[in-house]
């Protein structure tokens, strides 16, 4: 019997690793990798990363300029060296996140996300590898629309809680989204104080509602669903165009023989009832619809405040480094 793994992989989804752990990557075989500020965090408190991150420090000892602009530098630095060894051990792309801090300036996203794949260059690697994260704030939203449009640079747009988001993301033409599923469950089990089966869990269904959006108006953006809390939600997603999953549940995967059965059916979505909506051009429309959805605003502001803090915690590590 193929494992749970291998059958998700059948069913026509691409494993992605949602880690910044690049020695555990490889055994999975996934296709792509995704980090995040707070991944990139727990993997530098581990003894064996430290040469990465004292070869990015390196890089700017001996640059000119402020204490802070030397962090900034040797942070971006840090986020290419690691999407650059995960590159060695991964055949497609890896996402590589732009500061949260910029979460609500255009400009200042693109800027970086220009500067990064800058970097990426320096080192050899072509922008085709290389998926830009920024979350998915309508300013967010806007710079993926420029960085596709005007760079053809590919992103990456996460900390997706909505249907509202996800279609300004396709209007932008993204590459890719992250709607997330595990932080959706969490919201609703607080507030309603109660558990969800895998077939009820509201993560799940965000998804699903997304993803046949996408199928029955033929929007290209890839559909990566995000943030799990159990295998059961990854099962019950099993056919969506991606899924990146953190290693304990990827190994959970490998190690099950349970049936996985293909739950995401594009060609079915062509014949759902669906109203379709517009937000690109629009930007009261898409504030206002937004702000509808309660527990989408207020995992956004959580996710946008969680990353804009761990790349903070990085910032002082490096910081006490170069002092």
């Amino acid at each position: 019997m193929a494992s749970a793994l291998e059958q998700l992989k059948a069913s026509g989804t691409v494993v992605v690793s949602d880690s910044g752990d690049f020695a555990s990557i490889g055994k999975y075989k996934p296709q792509d990798a995704t980090t995040n500020p707070s991944l990139i965090l727990a993997a530098t408190k581990k003894p064996e990363y430290a040469a990465v991150l004292d070869a990015a420090i390196a890089q700017v000892k001996g640059q000119p300029g402020s204490i802070d602009d030397k962090v900034d530098s040797a942070l971006d630095n840090l986020l290419v060296q690691f999407g650059k060894k995960i590159l060695e051990i991964i055949p497609g792309k890896v996402s590589t996140e732009v500061d949260a801090a910029f979460s609500f300036d255009t400009k200042k996203s693109v800027d970086k996300a220009l500067h990064i794949i800058e970097l990426y260059e320096k080192e050899g690697i072509s922008k085709d590898r290389v998926l830009i994260k920024v979350a998915s704030t309508w300013e967010g939203i806007k710079a993926a629309e420029i960085l596709q449009r005007d760079h053809g640079i590919n992103t990456n747009l996460t900390l997706m809680f909505s249907l509202v988001q996800a279609i300004a993301a396709a209007e932008a033409g993204a590459f890719l989204i992250s709607p997330f599923v595990g932080r959706i469950l969490d919201w609703y089990k607080a507030a309603t104080k109660k558990d969800y089966s895998k077939e009820e869990d509201p993560g799940v269904a965000s998804v699903k509602a997304i993803f046949n959006y996408y199928k029955k108006y033929g929007y290209k953006t890839i559909v990566m669903g995000a943030s799990f809390r159990n295998t059961g939600e990854i099962t019950e997603l099993a056919g969506c165009d991606y899924l990146t999953i953190s290693p304990n549940l990827l190994e959970e995967l490998l190690n099950s023989s349970e049936a996985v059965p293909k739950k995401l059916d594009a060609a079915g979505a062509s014949a759902l009832n669906i109203e379709k909506k517009t937000y690109i051009n629009d930007e009261p429309a898409f504030r206002f619809d937004f702000n509808e959805d309660q527990m989408a605003v207020e995992k956004l502001r959580e996710g946008i405040s969680k990353f804009a803090a761990d790349a903070v915690t990085l910032k002082g590590i490096i910081k006490a480094k170069l002092q």
